[in-house]
């Protein structure tokens, strides 16, 4: 059902009321309603009595895409109109996000990964000791598997969303959106992007200690910590409860703190693209010969391992390989404060490491 929270009719430089805001995802479903849905339910479920062009003309252009035409003069479809369910019914706004989010993730996992894989991955990990049988089709069946239905455990945060129920906001954050500590709107489109990473980083690293606890760690984490080499198709082998878990702060922020729609679009895919660097920069290379597991990298740009502030992709390391230490997303800070931190520098990692496998050859 429509609700008014979801039209907006402000222009550039006005303020926006607090009961007109929208979100990223509202844009994003009046072009694909125009693009695909609008026509793929008018096939699937067309109103019974047929709407003329000329009545969606009078009627049709007022009534829909007013989010992106706040930015883009996009006319509606001459389907708008044509189906049982409409556009504003809410299982049909259900399901359209539904698809919208669980499409774009295989396209975005398939397509990233596989770029990784042939481009940047070394492939001579393929060869290390804990690499398992296998494993990038262990790791593409569980990604596709877990994504739909992470999908769909992220829906219920975009419908509140495209209903006007957080402060993500169009082009300047109003007054009433309680800007926190009393800062002001100008120097607060500049501070919420740290705002927002130390706000997630911090969600993620208490969610993360939790799904290490030993009463919820076999049942929600354990399948994430099976790929011990992982691989660039790795990204999403979650448990679906896992990768959601992880992922509710970034959808909780916008329901607490003001964040400009642009900002928003422009993190998740800062997110994204992270997620994956944490992950698939960390090279390995293996001389099984002399059975030493000796951990490289190809620049100190990407390895990070010397930074103090960043949880580059060598500290993810150290937590697949460690287990109970790095269980940050962006920063070192938590780490540091809670005494979790491994520290990945060349004697820690490399020199520990040799030593460990000298000491089973003696035995």
């Amino acid at each position: 059902m429509s609700s008014p929270k979801n039209h907006l009719t402000i222009q550039c430089s006005h303020s926006i009321p607090l009961q007109h805001l929208s979100c990223t995802m509202d844009v994003l479903l009046d072009i694909c309603d125009t693009f695909v849905f609008d026509r793929l339910y008018a096939t699937v479920l067309p109103v019974k009595a047929f709407i003329s062009n000329d009545t969606l003309h009078d009627v049709g252009n007022q009534a829909y895409n007013k989010q992106v035409q706040l930015y883009y003069p996009l006319q509606p479809s001459q389907w708008a109109s044509s189906s049982s369910w409409s556009r504003d019914y809410l299982p049909r706004q259900a399901l359209s996000l539904f698809l919208i989010t669980w499409l774009f993730g295989i396209s975005m996992y398939l397509l990233g990964s596989t770029l990784l894989y042939y481009t940047i991955y070394n492939k001579q990990l393929l060869k290390h000791p804990k690499f398992l049988r296998q494993q990038i089709r262990q790791e593409i069946r569980q990604s596709l598997l877990a994504m739909p239905i992470m999908a769909i455990l992220t829906v219920p945060f975009f419908l509140a969303e495209i209903h006007g129920y957080t402060k993500l906001y169009d082009f300047s954050p109003d007054p009433a959106l309680q800007i926190p500590f009393g800062i002001s709107g100008n120097v607060y489109k500049y501070i919420q992007y740290p705002f927002f990473i130390l706000f997630t980083d911090t969600g993620i690293y208490w969610i993360h200690r939790a799904i290490h606890h030993p009463l919820i760690y076999r049942f929600v984490h354990k399948r994430h910590h099976k790929w011990i080499v992982p691989t660039p198709y790795a990204s999403y082998a979650f448990n679906p409860v896992d990768g959601w878990l992880q992922s509710l702060p970034y959808h909780i922020f916008p329901f607490v703190f003001p964040l400009q729609k642009g900002a928003y679009l422009g993190l998740f895919v800062f997110v994204t693209v992270w997620t994956v660097l944490i992950r698939k920069f960390f090279l390995f290379t293996s001389n099984i010969l002399e059975g030493l597991l000796l951990m490289v990298v190809v620049d100190d740009a990407e390895y990070l391992s010397y930074s103090k502030l960043i949880n580059g992709a060598a500290c993810h390391t150290m937590h697949h390989l460690y287990f109970n230490y790095n269980y940050g997303q962006f920063t070192t800070f938590w780490d540091r404060v809670c005494w979790t931190y491994q520290t990945p520098s060349e004697k820690g990692m490399i020199v520990d490491e040799v030593e460990k496998e000298k000491k089973k050859k003696t035995r």
